[in-house]
């Protein structure tokens, strides 16, 4: 196993990338996009964007044998697909609370979400 040294340049740079996206999901968390499901897919984009970057420099994927590298994406594309399975059970549900449900003692009113 030969050694792969990096230089400090880089690691700096991907640093910053790192904090960049960081600064990005923060700002997007605050950012209605329209529904739930597109919030989260945003959200997960720029989680896999910042764990690709951990796993090819800091794990120093990048410099391993290609095997590696296709273990990691295939890691990725059961991910992708186990959730978008999950968005998709869950789209087709319908509401869980009752149809009869009554407003509690006191005055409060329930709100039904449409």
């Amino acid at each position: 196993m030969s050694a792969h040294v990096i230089t400090t340049k880089t690691y700096a740079t991907v640093l910053g990338v790192l904090l960049t996206l960081t600064v990005i999901t923060v700002l997007a968390a605050g950012v209605n996009f329209g529904s739930h499901s597109v919030n989260a897919v945003i959200a997960l984009a720029i989680a896999s964007t910042k764990g690709t970057l951990v796993a090819l420099y800091f794990m120093h994927l990048r410099h391993d044998k290609p095997l590696y590298g296709i273990i990691f994406v295939t890691g990725l594309v059961f991910l992708a697909v186990f959730l978008t399975l999950c968005f998709v059970d869950i789209g087709t549900r319908d509401d869980p609370r009752p149809a009869n449900l009554r407003p509690p003692a006191g005055g409060a009113v329930l709100v039904r979400p449409k």
